[in-house]
């Protein structure tokens, strides 16, 4: 594998687990029942993943199987290579950070190795015990890694499916091996990132193990599928999904590392034409002030500001030729300002609207030029989009008419909302390499801290 790291360029996500070479199932299996040191060193602590009980989905399997006259989907055709394939995922699941002790690997072990016999009884009694197995572990995946999280609409994050509905999405799969091998449950860079953890584990390479696991925790929250907007701050880009597909993407401006954009789950409502773009106290006094100083009240009105006497929903304007403007600049007076829809708004034309308490959304710039930087960190945390009408054009499915000189603020509610999900991936999987992106707000060398003080502790 190929370590990179990279400030602009940004792979479409994929990847696959791919059963590790040169390793049988039996010896997959007693690793999974005694952790070595060296990985347990890296797992980010499986055993603080939550336990699994043994009676998910349980009643949904056994109605899923009567549904289905009892038809095998691990030993379809007779054939064991899907039983494998599983059995391969779950003793190897202390990559997800989970303890593969908790999914009785000697019993599947022994049953699978009985169903290879081929008689019936043995095939619907290991087929059952598999169908349980999966549902937990890909149940469990759901579980982990929302810490670093804000979720600001839980209806965005994306709940386990239903036991009968994961063992339908496999079975109608098309090839149940595959699915297991893709992980098709989970965001489609999970799979790939999973596999590069293991080549990292073979390697010794203990912090870019430590990082992909990482990431794939982040990751753990993302859709499998739907609808939904994907921003990496880490990458500087917005991806569009279908089908939990990239369809198309464009690259963004996010925060600065002192006003880093947060890790965000929320949704989409509404789009706000000819917005308003209320200035944070700070930059009044680091930017507007210092130009009224230089260049007289002129340069208030040429930009389309406005000083208003406070943060109220109904404030009064404000003359400004009475303010003291070198106080306003040195941070000594804070005043409000707001800047009028129009060309020069920094908003642009337009905003996307996931209302929550840090006041961070996606909206259109006319600072064009600054997408063009290798490292777009020019923000105060809110996101600035290369194409705000083309995004428009795929939340709406039609172009949003934004007309010139028209009332400001005016709302444009979607008829479903949209999930978004501010992502910080800073491992991304790229065919056999991962593609390690600068670690620009921290957060990486922040966890990597804490885990080795955890393994400090524990030794």
């Amino acid at each position: 594998m190929v370590l990179e790291i990279v400030k602009r360029r940004s792979p479409r996500p994929a990847g696959r687990f791919v059963r590790p070479a040169g390793f049988a199932a039996s010896a997959l299996l007693a690793s999974a029942l005694a952790l070595s040191p060296v990985q347990a060193a890296v797992t980010d602590d499986p055993s603080r993943a939550p336990a699994v009980t043994t009676t998910i989905g349980a009643t949904a399997i056994a109605q899923f199987y009567e549904a289905r006259g009892g038809s095998a989907v691990w030993f379809a055709g007779g054939h064991p290579g899907a039983a494998h394939r599983l059995m391969t995922l779950l003793a190897t699941s202390d990559l997800d950070g989970l303890d593969p002790r908790q999914f009785d690997l000697r019993a599947l072990q022994k049953a699978v190795r009985r169903a290879e016999g081929g008689n019936s009884v043995d095939i619907e009694r290991a087929d059952r015990m598999l169908s349980l197995a999966f549902v937990r572990h890909a149940t469990a995946l759901r579980r982990v890694g929302t810490g670093e999280w804000r979720i600001v609409d839980r209806e965005a994050v994306p709940a386990a499916l239903h036991a009968s509905d994961l063992l339908r999405q496999a079975a109608a799969s098309g090839t149940v091996e595959t699915f297991i091998e893709n992980m098709g449950w989970m965001h489609e860079s999970y799979s790939g990132l999973r596999q590069q953890l293991y080549d990292a584990r073979q390697r010794g390479d203990r912090v870019g193990a430590a990082r992909i696991r990482i990431n794939m925790e982040r990751a753990s929250l993302l859709p499998a599928s739907g609808r939904y907007v994907l921003v990496n701050t880490a990458a500087q880009r917005l991806y569009m999904y279908e089908n939990g597909k990239v369809v198309d993407w464009m690259r963004v401006v996010v925060g600065k590392p002192a006003q880093p954009t947060p890790m965000m789950a929320a949704l989409i409502r509404y789009t706000s034409v000819n917005p308003y773009w209320n200035l944070p106290s700070d930059l009044v006094a680091e930017r507007i002030a210092p130009n009224v100083v230089k260049s007289g009240l002129g340069y208030l009105k040429a930009k389309g500001y406005v000083v208003l006497s406070d943060w109220g929903d109904n404030p009064k304007r404000i003359d400004p030729a009475t303010l003291d403007w070198k106080a306003i600049a040195a941070g000594k007076v804070e005043v409000r300002m707001r800047q009028n829809p129009g060309p020069a708004n920094a908003m642009g034309r337009m905003k996307f609207m996931f209302p929550n308490k840090e006041g961070i959304y996606l909206h259109d710039t006319p600072n064009k030029e600054l997408l063009n930087e290798d490292a777009r960190l020019l923000s105060a945390g809110c996101v600035r989009l290369e194409d705000a009408p083309r995004l428009a054009k795929w939340l709406y499915g039609e172009p949003l008419n934004v007309p010139k000189g028209g009332k400001p603020e005016q709302r444009v509610d979607l008829d479903q909302p949209i999930p978004v999900y501010l992502a910080y991936l800073t491992a991304v999987p790229s065919g056999n390499t991962t593609v390690f992106y600068e670690d620009i707000y921290g957060r990486d060398a922040q966890r990597l801290a804490a885990i080795g003080q955890r393994q400090v502790a524990l030794r």
